[in-house]
């Protein structure tokens, strides 16, 4: 349920339904607008009769909310969440570009890409530490190590840090590195990690699962925001269908749909979503045709030689031409590229 305050009520009329909510036993949630305030109510235990809060002093509406995401609802907040990471915004009308290697392998490699991409303007830097791979005997990551070569590559840069965080066991010391917590394919609904970065403050980019629908990817970012933490970020990364041309079937579709139900911001990451390195230019300008927020690309300097999806990993020389051709489509869009001038 959400409650809608009238014009400018007062604190107390607002601290009052809070704890009205509270004493039924369900949780308050403030929904700042432009021009008043909404409290949106979860909890599983039942339905809410409207009646109990439209004659409380301040309240105007009390509108049932039937999706069962709630807190990730268009009807929760109209507007569009802006992810604020450092002094740099997610979800405005600049277009996010992400990039880094899919594996952190050493120190002088993440050093060199974050520079490169770096003084290509981008703000963003993807690299795996901790690697959940489909083989145990597959490259796993170099774990701690690789979380202080990140930490390197942002003191020689000023580059941000995207990385993924696999369990509740490393969650603290990947927080302590990463400016954006990354939340893998295989992770979207493991509830307890969900949980527990929900009572984390740090931006969170949340991959969607192999196989999951959309409503229940926006079901996982809702363990998130549940927990307290609205910074989340939906990343459409490619689903499994019978296709084996391509490693995944990049669900663009998601894009449009999930801005129509949901406030959060999206970006893309065509280089799972399709598997190929020669694919990945034009998925990325369709992302963003699509409406996507922004890109995660996979970016090497050697490609054929790196430890971790090589094959659909592109050459610094490439994502210049991607960024280039990013720069022309963005007026289309009514948008621009947040690069470093």
């Amino acid at each position: 349920m959400l409650i809608i305050m009238k014009l400018n009520s007062p604190r107390s009329e607002i601290e009052q339904v809070k704890e009205k909510i509270t004493n039924l036993g369900y949780i308050p949630h403030e929904i700042p607008g432009e021009a008043r305030m909404a409290i949106g109510i979860t909890g599983n235990r039942g339905k809410i009769d409207p009646e109990i809060f439209l004659n409380m002093p301040g309240v105007l509406e009390a509108i049932p909310v039937t999706k069962p995401y709630k807190l990730a609802n268009k009807d929760f907040k109209p507007g569009s969440t802006i992810v604020n990471v450092g002094s740099e915004q997610i979800g405005t009308k600049e277009l996010t570009v992400i990039a880094g290697p899919c594996s952190v392998e050493s120190r002088d490699q993440i050093v060199e890409i974050a520079s490169s991409l770096k003084n290509m303007g981008i703000k963003f830097l993807r690299g795996g530490a901790y690697k959940p791979r489909t083989s145990p005997y597959a490259f796993q990551g170099l774990k701690e190590q690789a979380l202080q070569y990140l930490k390197d590559a942002r003191e020689a840069t000023g580059i941000k840090i995207v990385t993924e965080v696999k369990d509740t066991e490393t969650l603290p010391l990947v927080a302590e590195c990463a400016d954006i917590l990354q939340v893998g394919a295989r992770n979207m609904q493991n509830y307890s990690l969900l949980e527990a970065i929900g009572a984390q403050r740090k931006p969170v980019l949340l991959k969607r699962g192999l196989s999951a629908t959309i409503e229940e990817w926006l079901m996982a970012a809702e363990y998130i925001l549940n927990g307290g933490n609205n910074n989340v970020i939906l990343c459409e990364r490619g689903i499994r269908t019978f296709e084996t041309a391509t490693r995944n079937t990049l669900d663009l579709n998601a894009v449009p749909i999930v801005k129509k139900l949901s406030h959060l911001p999206i970006i893309v990451d065509p280089s799972h979503g399709i598997g190929l390195w020669e694919g990945v230019i034009p998925m990325s300008l369709a992302a963003i045709a699509a409406g996507a927020d922004g890109v995660i690309v996979e970016v090497h300097q050697d490609p054929a030689n790196a430890l971790s999806d090589g094959y659909q990993s592109l050459k610094p020389s490439k994502m210049k031409i991607l960024l280039e051709r990013l720069q022309l489509l963005a007026p289309i869009m009514e948008r621009t590229l947040n690069l470093n001038k």
